[in-house]
């Protein structure tokens, strides 16, 4: 046991996106699964931890820390080895314009609130084609915004990997399983292909989660 807690559920893009930064900075944590499917989130124990009864939460350093983007940028000023973000300040910005293009643009509207609400409106097949027109979008302007002079091919931008490359990687995940293909997106496919053999990026990975956690997944709502 360690005194750093993540309480995050094994399909979660937010949380698996903070699986991938705590393996890069190499920090040792208890993992808590709160289970999305059966409402666990609501429950009165995690709604003290996050009113918004979202993962994931990051219990370090006597704090509490919500929403997956504030936990990497916490961590990487806190623990700045590797560093999650470049030097320069307009390389910084380019970082996080990637990574907010998938954390507030593409994500949401692929959340279980959003698709359950779809689905009620227009019937479950508008589920399917709301979600993967979504992703098949947001993934289109993403392939567009690695059309730049430090892009070689690896990562999100020059040779390191950053809070876009953590933010970019569980979004694909979650374009696989519902059928969006990028292999026609070159830029987005050569970081997949590098990142994937990283240990903290497979380390992080849902297939690599609590096993008992996969035995649900056949049971489970597409997220």
């Amino acid at each position: 046991m360690t005194d750093i807690v993540l309480h995050d559920y094994w399909r979660s893009s937010a949380s698996y996106r903070v699986r991938i930064a705590l393996g890069l900075k190499g920090i040792i944590y208890t993992a808590v699964p709160v289970d999305l499917v059966i409402g666990q989130q609501h429950a009165a124990d995690h709604l003290a931890r996050n009113p918004q009864g979202l993962v994931p939460v990051l219990q370090i350093d006597g704090l509490v820390l919500t929403q997956s983007l504030a936990i990497l940028e916490y961590l990487d000023e806190t623990r700045p080895e590797p560093p999650l973000l470049p030097i320069d300040p307009a390389a910084r910005a380019h970082v996080r314009a990637l990574a907010l293009a998938i954390a507030c643009e593409i994500h949401p509207l692929s959340n279980l609130a959003v698709l359950g609400r779809v689905e009620a409106l227009a019937g479950a097949g508008a589920r399917s084609d709301w979600n993967r027109t979504n992703i098949e979008r947001g993934l289109r302007a993403v392939e567009a915004m690695l059309d730049h002079p430090q892009f070689d091919g690896r990562f999100c931008h020059g040779g390191a990997a950053s809070i876009a490359d953590c933010t970019l990687m569980p979004q694909l995940y979650n374009a696989a399983r519902w059928g969006v293909g990028f292999d026609h997106l070159p830029r987005i496919a050569a970081v997949a292909e590098h990142c994937a053999t990283l240990p903290a990026f497979a380390g992080a990975h849902p297939d690599r989660s609590d096993p008992s956690r996969q035995a649900k997944a056949s049971q489970e709502e597409s997220r």
